[in-house]
Formats: structure tokens, C-alpha cells, sequence
């Protein structure tokens, strides 16, 4: 799928700087060869790409090397100056720097590893900054787009604050919220309850809206552990803390010996980790359902947050607030989506805008007249 969704994005990109080169059709005209214009005259995602491997590398090799020929041609010293300056010129030669390699041995494509890092990475030639962006085991190419809406159940619910951020940083939820608040005070529209989605709560910012007068409800982050995953053997939740002496107790009833204060290695976040004796794990009963057999001096490990906020986010996950109403009833959800959609769909019938044409490439009349 990722080979297919870059194959589209190659073939569209030289799609966009041949109908734009059409500005200059003498110079075009003596270039392009009759093929070009049934292959990259129609929008890519208009046909089928092939299914055998090795018919998908002859398309990736031939996209590359029709689009050198025309990169090669454009910055050719003979060749009008402004054609460099085309935009969909200049996003084509930045799109096969990132895609192709090119030696004496030829055009190759490159592989995952040889990419850009996702930041810097073109997906779309008619938007430079759109970005490739997975959440939740979905992916899209553009931006995230954060709304705050009333939500009073006697008047209208509106936007009070847009704001969009790039696809790609995972923690951009949460990093949005402060600014968010920050606009809102501006305006004097900050609420006293500020009910966010999954992703905008972390312990900090609950003690953070706290501080503020405010209450920031939602769903907590989960317990990203194995056992709590796979949903077997004891999770985090499952031992008692004691803040006073610095200890943890096991569902086994056995007391840990080491108690560590650090941050997190990855955003600074300060976290404790405390870890029980080898001997207690080995000839625990209930070993099997908490972890691995141990090796070394420690047994099983936990990492938890300091007091405030670990009490602050164990507070949101017993309220379970922000679960979904309809959760054995997925179709009422389906039905209130498409209640919407067609709500648009007459709304448009009835203002009457028009409807869109059917699109003609500008290439197509340049091979023909040739």
C-alpha cells in the first residue's frame, strides 16, 4: 500500500509540471511523446496500478526516468529561465531527489530506509506543506485540525477556536491545549469545564487547568505496559504506592527495594520507577500472571508519575468520563453521520451551487495539434 500510495504521488506530481509546462508548448511540443499524454494526461488515481512486483518496479523506473528527461530539459541552459521557476517545476525536482536515487547504473527507487524523515517528506504536489499524518491505525495526507465548540444543551453549539497543526507530530493534541486556552482568554470565551477528546489529556495539564479554576475532563492516557495491552496479568493498577516510604506492594504482597526518581528519556517527563527482588518474583505463586521469569538482580518494574499527577490521572480513569453512549449500538452512530451528510447534500440541492465540470487535461490538445 505505501509503494502504491508513493507510485500515485510520483505519477501526479509529473502529471502537474507537464500541465503546467504547457505554458510554454513550442518548447513542450518538441519534448513529450505521444504516449505521455495517455499515461499522464488523466488524474493517476483514475487507473490501476499493476499488482506483480515486478510490474510495479518497471512503473516506479519509468516514472523516474520520464521525469529526469523533463527535469534534464527544463534546466538546460538552452531552455527559457522562468521554466525553472515554475513551482510544479521546482516541486518535481525536490519529489525525485526524495524518491529516486540516480547513478551510472541508472534511476532506482528508493528504498524505506534511503527517505527523508517524515517531516521534510513531499506527499502532495499541490500542496508543499501537507504532510503524511497515522493515528489510530489511519492515515491521511494534510494537517490535524483542532476544534473547540460550546456544547450548552439550550443553545447553538459553535466553534469558538480553530486551529491546525502539521499530520505528522504525535504529540501535537496535547501541546495545542495551552495555546488554545491561551486564545480563549483573549477573547474571554475560556470555560470553566473543558471537555476534550482523547490525545489533549496528560496528568500535567489537568493539575495545569486545575491551578486555572478549570476542569479538564476526558479520557486519560492508558496504561501503555505489556500486561495492560494484552490485557493479562497484573497491570500497574494493580499495585499499591506508598508515597510516605518510598515503596511499592505487589498483588503478591511483597514490598519493592528500589525507588528511583528520573525523567522520561524521550520528553523529559519526571516518572518513578521502583523494582521488587529477584527472590520475591521467582517463588511468587502468582509470577505467571505479573511477568517474565527473571534473570538479573530485579524482578518485575513499574513506572508511574510523582504523587500529584499520578493522583490527578487516576482520578480521570475511575470517572471514565467522555466514553461514548452509544457503545453497543455502533449504528447510531453510522445513522447520525449520514443524518448529516444528507442534510448538507439538500441544503446545496436547494441553494443550488453549481456543480463541478468535468475536467479536460491541457495536455491532450498539445499532442494532438503537434
Amino acid at each position: 500500500m505505501r509503494t502504491l500510495n508513493r507510485m500515485e504521488f510520483v505519477g501526479e506530481t509529473l502529471r502537474a509540471a507537464l500541465e503546467a509546462l504547457v505554458a510554454a508548448p513550442a518548447w513542450l511540443s518538441g519534448l513529450v511523446a505521444t504516449e505521455w499524454a495517455e499515461r499522464y494526461g488523466p488524474r493517476v488515481d483514475d487507473y490501476r496500478f499493476p499488482r506483480a512486483k515486478r510490474s510495479v518496479n518497471s512503473g516506479q523506473s519509468r516514472s523516474g526516468g520520464t521525469e529526469f528527461v523533463l527535469l534534464e530539459a527544463a534546466y538546460a541552459s538552452t531552455a527559457p529561465d522562468w521554466l525553472r521557476k515554475i513551482e510544479a517545476v521546482q516541486v518535481l525536482r525536490n519529489a525525485w531527489i526524495q524518491q529516486y536515487h540516480r547513478d551510472e547504473k541508472g534511476v532506482r527507487w528508493r528504498e524505506g530506509k534511503d527517505l527523508p524523515p517524515v517531516h521534510h517528506r513531499l506527499c502532495s504536489p499541490s500542496d508543499t506543506d501537507a504532510r503524511y499524518g497515522i493515528k489510530r491505525g489511519r492515515g491521511w495526507t494534510g494537517y490535524k485540525m483542532h476544534l473547540t465548540e460550546t456544547c450548552e444543551p439550550d443553545t447553538p453549539h459553535v466553534n469558538t477556536q480553530v486551529a491546525t497543526t502539521d499530520a505528522v507530530a504525535a504529540d501535537t493534541d496535547t501541546e495545542m491545549i495551552e495555546p488554545v486556552h491561551q486564545t480563549l482568554t483573549g477573547w474571554e470565551l475560556l470555560p470553566d469545564v473543558h471537555v476534550v477528546d482523547a490525545g489533549y489529556t496528560t496528568a500535567a495539564l489537568v493539575l495545569a487547568a486545575t491551578e486555572q479554576g478549570m476542569e479538564l475532563p476526558g479520557p486519560a492516557p492508558h496504561d501503555s505496559s505489556r500486561q495492560s495491552r494484552e490485557d493479562q496479568g497484573f497491570s500497574r493498577a494493580d499495585f499499591t504506592i506508598g508515597w510516605d516510604d518510598e515503596s511499592a506492594v505487589c498483588p503478591g504482597g511483597h514490598r519493592s527495594f528500589e525507588w528511583w526518581e528520573q525523567k522520561n528519556h524521550r520528553n523529559g517527563t519526571p516518572v518513578i520507577k521502583v523494582f521488587l527482588l529477584r527472590e520475591h518474583c521467582s517463588s511468587c505463586l502468582k509470577q505467571t500472571s505479573c511477568t517474565k521469569p527473571p534473570t538479573g538482580r530485579r524482578g518485575r518494574g513499574i513506572t508511574f508519575l510523582p504523587r500529584e499527577r499520578h493522583e490527578a490521572l487516576e482520578a480521570v480513569r475511575v470517572t471514565k468520563i467522555r466514553r461514548t453512549r452509544y457503545r453497543d449500538l455502533p449504528s447510531v452512530g453510522h445513522d447520525f453521520a449520514a443524518t448529516a451528510l444528507n442534510i448538507i447534500r439538500i441544503n446545496r440541492w436547494l441553494t443550488g451551487p453549481p456543480l463541478g465540470g468535468s475536467r479536460t487535461s491541457h495536455l491532450k490538445p498539445l499532442i494532438l495539434a503537434a
